[in-house]
């Protein structure tokens, strides 16, 4: 009797013995909240926004956390966040304001980044995080730690736009809402990537500056560079700001937009990247010469070949204008009181001052950018008539070009 009590004795503590080595309380993860802006300009309310969380070789776990923007500021908030690991990637899909022209974006946009959020719980997501993502993968692929390998792809991506500052902060702790200079070189980068951009423009160029640098940090395609300078030469930094300002306090937002007009600058005035007009004039317009094309020089008059029409055509990209002014120089005689004449009724999209028969001038000016304009214009005068073309591009007021046709 008392062998067998003693075996059961043995038993029952075997059991509770077991029972306590697989009844192991799991680790209990701490529970966090993220928040922060998403910005291009400002995306709307409404926006989806993920964060995922992912290994040390910045590879996914499968864990996942869902929310939206819930103001006009681009604002999100992610609480009761559980991660077993520190490294985060954000991504955010939604309409924006566009700094640029003032409106608000036609279609969505998505932005990127990742982040290490071990010291940090509040973080952004803009245009900086999303070029230096793909770069950012390859280096800590190839070794280098999180950390060391953020600065270095900013380095790299300062330096494609003519910018150095070694003491930046990193991309998700910029935000183009307030004052001082990691912020305005934010704001500037900003808007040289939008530039006079469609959304799918631009979603093209950050994917194709993302993939260009990624393998060695480097901007080695001529097009794109040139795409960059083209754009930052055509923006209005006066008028950037004061889409800004308006869109804020139309929102009821009190912020700070910080100085970014001298990066701007500075990118044009350093850049080695070659230029090209972003407004376009073509040859020819149903096989007939456009007298706006730089490569057409010599007209003939309607005394000479009568009922000989000209194409007076131009497409300004979108959020751009163009006032196109001629002016007669010298030559033959003028016919029925002025040197030219245009067909009312082939008027598409260009309104016109009247005939300043005092000056011998008259202004023509696009009235919807992003349409294409044309006009037939015909010649009352040749004998070596002289006419100066004037282009105000992009709300200049001096020209920003001029050439002479020759009318015989």
């Amino acid at each position: 009797m008392k062998i067998f009590i003693l075996i059961c004795t043995l038993m029952s503590v075997s059991l509770l013995f077991f029972s306590s080595c697989n009844n192991e309380s799991p680790e209990v993860l701490p529970t966090i909240k993220l928040s922060g802006f998403v910005q291009k300009g400002p995306f709307l309310n409404g926006t989806s926004v993920s964060v995922s969380e992912l290994k040390q070789d910045l590879s996914q776990t499968g864990k996942v956390f869902t929310s939206q923007i819930k103001d006009n500021l681009g604002t999100f908030e992610l609480s009761g966040i559980q991660l077993a690991s520190s490294f985060v990637e954000l991504r955010a899909n939604g309409f924006y304001f566009n700094e640029v022209t003032g409106m608000v974006s036609n279609a969505q946009l998505t932005l990127n980044g990742l982040a290490d959020v071990s010291n940090i719980n509040t973080l952004n997501v803009n245009v900086l995080s999303t070029l230096e993502k793909a770069r950012v993968e390859k280096l800590v692929s190839g070794g280098l730690s999180f950390a060391d390998a953020k600065k270095k792809a900013m380095e790299e991506i300062l330096a494609i736009f003519s910018l150095s500052k070694s003491d930046i902060r990193s991309s998700e702790l910029l935000d183009i809402n307030k004052s001082g200079d990691d912020n305005g070189i934010l704001l500037a980068v900003s808007s040289i990537l939008q530039g006079y951009r469609s959304e799918a423009e631009l979603s093209e160029l950050l994917a194709n500056l993302s993939a260009d640098i990624s393998p060695d940090g480097k901007l080695d395609s001529e097009t794109l560079k040139t795409s960059l300078i083209s754009h930052a030469k055509y923006l209005n930094s006066a008028k950037i700001r004061q889409n800004l300002v308006n869109r804020y306090n139309e929102i009821g937002a009190t912020i700070q937009i910080p100085e970014f007009e001298k990066y701007i600058t500075q990118f044009i005035g350093r850049s080695t990247y070659k230029a090209i007009s972003l407004l376009t004039y073509p040859e020819t317009v149903d096989g007939v010469l456009n007298i706006l094309n730089e490569n057409n020089t010599s007209f003939i008059s309607y005394k000479t070949d009568f009922g000989r029409f000209y194409s007076f055509s131009a497409l300004a990209p979108k959020g751009m204008t163009l006032k196109i002014k001629l002016e007669f120089i010298t030559g033959g005689e003028s016919g029925f009181g002025g040197y030219w004449a245009f067909r009312m009724e082939s008027d598409t999209n260009w309104k016109n001052t009247i005939y300043d028969g005092q000056l011998n001038s008259q202004i023509f000016e696009v009235v919807e950018p992003g349409k294409q304009s044309n006009l037939k214009v015909l010649f009352m005068s040749g004998n070596e008539t002289k006419i100066r073309i004037s282009y105000f591009e992009n709300n200049n007021e001096t020209a920003t070009r001029t050439r002479i046709i020759t009318v015989n």
